[in-house]
């Protein structure tokens, strides 16, 4: 969206709107309402959502926007593969971007980790019955290193983890990384997990 001018209270401003609306996640042009400088290089504009109708505030810092709220949950629905296969990853990645939408950043980052601990140990529950009772006691990342098969899965899985890991301890490692590269590495594992339970049914499906 290109910049635009708006006069607030403290004069005029040229700035970019936001492209987003944080209630409905549709792409907008939102309609500008108001505006006020919180301090010298801090903006408050409020918009109103082209596509829902809702009010929302959007905070800029030396005129490049920071943040929109109030976010509102999306929930993210999940192939049916992923579904049947670990129905408490799909719950607890969901309830993880509730925390999100709420501000509890600090919650979201270990919520997340929890998610990837179901996600990988039910797929290898479901891939390897016979090891369940030790898969389902087996540190997370043993179990990526010991009973993963697909190589680009378990490097995935296995960064996907560094980066839970850096949400639950005191110091981070990966300081260069946030929740939104971990949400990316999971949502990358997911796709070859897909991937994987895609491939087995059809082959099951489909022999000659």
């Amino acid at each position: 969206m290109k910049p635009q001018s708006i006069s607030h209270d403290n004069g005029t401003s040229t700035i970019e709107f936001p492209s987003i609306c944080p209630r409905c996640h549709h792409a907008v042009s939102p309609l500008y309402k108001a505006g006020v400088l919180v301090a010298p290089d801090i903006l408050s504009l409020s918009f109103q959502c082209t596509n829902c109708k809702e009010l929302f505030v959007s905070k800029y810092f030396l005129r490049k926007l920071v943040t929109s709220e109030p976010l509102e949950f999306e929930k993210v629905v999940f192939e049916t593969e992923i579904e049947d296969t670990s129905p408490t990853f799909v719950e607890i990645y969901n309830q993880s971007l509730i925390a999100e939408s709420k501000s509890l950043n600090q919650l979201t980052g270990i919520g997340l980790r929890k998610a990837l601990e179901f996600l990988i140990k039910d797929f290898l529950v479901y891939k390897k019955p016979e090891d369940e009772v030790n898969i389902k006691k087996t540190q997370l990342s043993r179990c990526i290193n010991n009973y993963i098969d697909d190589s680009r899965l378990k490097k995935i899985a296995e960064r996907a983890t560094w980066l839970g890991n850096d949400e639950t301890h005191y110091v981070r490692k990966w300081e260069d990384k946030d929740i939104t590269d971990l949400k990316l590495l999971i949502k990358v594992a997911v796709n070859m997990i897909h991937n994987d339970l895609l491939t087995e049914k059809y082959l099951s499906e489909m022999k000659n």
